[in-house]
């Protein structure tokens, strides 16, 4: 038994009760020795139960259950294939004939559908070929609407200089539900073999920038305010140069300049590429007695970056100073700079493949603490680390707790982990009803969002496999999958919802990046996704519901904070409570996260039917240290606050 697989069925009286570690504020570091009553299942646990309700679902899952694969990513073991009344692999049916439609997919109506997305060999031989690519929702040219960035992938052949590199692309939002190409003109192709994007203002200048991972060199996209960008990678410093992933900007510093970190995945060299890695036999990449494509267990792990701002356009690597290197090697997918514990410091969250999740807590002089095992973070609700691909964060409960919820690999569930303040997190995914589902899928993208304006964010998974062979094997899963969006019950459960035969959930995609906003500036939540080897996929939001709304465009920069320290001028790292119905929403202003894309910066709101009274209460908790408050006189519209505007005490400024 391997240290961190601390729950344990425990046999009595013909009940199981489970046996939990994690919390503690130690880690355990060596086998723990159990009486001989203990019954251990297998070397890795399948689901947990967490009421007595779910146990016979739970055993219906485990039947056949066996032992994960060495190789490949990691699994919770091998469940019974789940098929629907049609004999459809879940991950691509259990749909329903009639139903709420919250999505209409309108890609090709929207213009976006002649760009396509290209990664590897069709056939998936290696990783590099699999992992697909992030997507990000920015005001490129400052016009007041959400524009499109798609990362592309690349080939072999182009690699090599014998084949046109795929391309990726800026689509300008024209106002009107369509979108134009503009990347030549912007000059923000990449030409490389491209997987996450993060937008942030790094220069304070007042435009979004670009930051491009890739594999190879990375891009940093200098906006230049007419339209165009300019990569300084290499004369800022942070160019790397192997295999960087879901990269993410924060100011952690307090300075008033946002720095970037970029967590590195797997270390590899296209010219050793092989069906196994150097020193690793064939039957280790193996999955369900099946040949699969090796890693990234067996490889070795890409270290992490934390890129200091000079403030002069250049940036100093302090990764190991900050405490944030990734001394243990592990597989970094996305990363999130975001304030855990109310301090209005940001910490960091990393989600690793394979491997125990980061999550480092801003001492605030210049350094973090890893919590990752104290906090609950770095494993599941078994004691198990899991495949995390991505993440989402939002206050569910509408508590004033930011939770966290992570996507990861077919056969396990996705956990849930709930915010029990200060940072400490309980993987609550049985409680909440989202885990049984999930389990077949392989996630990647996510995001809580508030789709039908009811004041409770839901959540949004999407979802496609990296086995090729998926759909010539009896597993219960396939190559492509549907989204899964789950509609938040008032705090208490995140209740799927049914997706109807030919509408947007309905749809089979190859899924990686997805990124959620306001791209219609209708008050609605919209979705783009970021689909492997395919078009693009965008989820414009038509549900049916009449409720009312407000959402948010915040600019820092204003007077510095009570200790000197100041805001960004996007205002990343902030904060905002709304009081409204009688309930205090929460909204964060974050870069990153999802899978290696970039979500709608606007804290956006949910109202209700009939809507609140006015006036609203709005406390906007800025980077800097500055708390204040402004009484919000107009619903259904994007209104614009800027710090220093408002008031710290309890007469406000008035937003019209």
């Amino acid at each position: 038994m391997e240290a961190h697989d601390r729950f344990h069925l425990l046999e009595w009286s013909a009940m199981p009760f489970w046996v939990p570690f994690q919390h503690l504020r130690w880690q355990i570091a060596a086998p723990i020795l159990f009486p001989a009553a203990l019954v251990f299942c297998g070397g890795s646990i399948g689901p947990l139960p967490a009421t007595a309700q779910s146990d016979a679902a739970q055993q219906t899952a485990q039947e056949g259950a066996q032992a994960p694969a060495h190789g490949g990513s990691n699994t919770a073991g091998v469940f019974a294939p789940v098929y629907d009344a049609k004999h459809r692999p879940i991950t691509a049916g259990g749909t329903v004939a009639k139903g709420a439609v919250p999505f209409e997919e309108i890609a090709k109506k929207a213009g976006l559908a002649g760009w396509h997305h290209t990664m590897g060999s069709p056939n998936k031989p290696y990783i590099l070929d699999t992992i697909g690519s992030g997507v990000a929702l920015l005001d490129y040219d400052n016009d007041g609407w959400l524009d499109i960035y798609l990362v592309n992938g690349s080939t072999d052949e182009a690699e090599a200089g014998k084949a046109v590199a795929p391309h990726a692309a800026l689509f300008h939002n024209n106002h009107d539900g369509t979108f134009t190409d503009v990347t030549a003109k912007a000059g923000v192709s990449n030409d490389r073999w491209g997987f996450g994007v993060a937008v942030g203002d790094y220069d304070n200048d007042g435009w979004p920038d670009l930051y491009v991972s890739n594999f190879g060199k990375n891009r940093l996209y200098h906006n230049n305010h007419d339209g165009t960008f300019t990569d300084v990678a290499d004369k800022a410093g942070v160019a790397l140069g192997n295999w960087s992933t879901g990269a993410t900007w924060g100011d952690y510093d307090g300075d008033g300049q946002l720095d970037l970190f970029v967590p590195g995945y797997v270390h590899y060299d296209l010219a050793k590429q092989t069906v196994g890695a150097e020193g690793i036999p064939l039957s280790f990449c193996q999955y369900r007695g099946a040949k699969v494509l090796c890693g990234p267990r067996g490889l070795p792990g890409e270290p992490d970056h934390l890129f200091h701002n000079n403030g002069d356009g250049t940036f100093t690597d302090v990764s190991e100073h900050a405490g944030v290197a990734d001394k243990s090697g592990y597989f970094g997918l996305s990363s999130v700079f975001v304030s855990l514990n109310g301090n209005g410091k940001v910490d960091l969250l990393v989600a690793n493949d394979s491997t125990p999740n980061y999550l480092y807590l801003n001492k605030g002089d210049g350094t973090f603490e890893d919590i990752s095992y104290a906090s609950g973070y770095a494993l599941n609700k078994e004691g198990r680390e899991t495949a995390s691909m991505g993440i989402a964060l939002g206050d569910y409960r509408n508590n004033g707790q930011l939770d966290v919820f992570n996507t990861t690999f077919s056969d396990d569930y996705k956990p849930l982990y709930r915010n029990d303040g200060d940072a400490n997190f309980t993987d609550v995914s049985y409680d909440t009803h989202i885990a049984q589902l999930t389990i077949p899928f392989l996630g990647w993208g996510t995001a809580f969002l508030d789709y039908d304006n009811d004041g409770w964010k839901d959540l949004l998974e999407v979802n496609g496999h990296v086995y090729r062979n998926a759909d010539t094997n009896d597993w219960g899963t396939s190559w492509a999958q549907r989204a899964l969006l789950f509609h938040n019950e008032q705090g208490k459960r995140l209740e799927p919802l049914p997706a109807v035969e030919g509408t947007a959930l309905a749809k089979t995609l190859t899924s990686r990046g997805l990124a959620v906003g306001d791209l219609f500036n209708d008050g609605r939540m919209d979705a783009v996704i970021n689909n492997m080897d395919s078009v693009p996929a965008l989820f414009r939001n038509i549900d049916p519901n009449k409720n009312h709304w407000v959402a948010f465009k915040l600019t820092g920069g204003g007077k510095p904070g009570p200790d000197g320290r100041k805001s960004p001028r996007d205002a990343i790292g902030a904060t905002v409570y709304l009081t409204a119905n009688g309930m205090r929403q929460r909204g964060d202003v974050f870069s990153g996260g999802s899978y290696a894309s970039t979500s709608d910066m606007r804290p956006h709101f949910g109202l209700g039917a009939t809507g609140p009274t006015l006036p609203m209460t709005l406390e906007v908790h800025w980077p800097s240290g500055n708390a204040e408050k402004f009484l919000i006189q107009k619903m259904d519209a994007i209104l614009d606050l800027t710090e220093g505007s408002g008031s710290p005490l309890s007469s406000s400024a008035e937003i019209h």
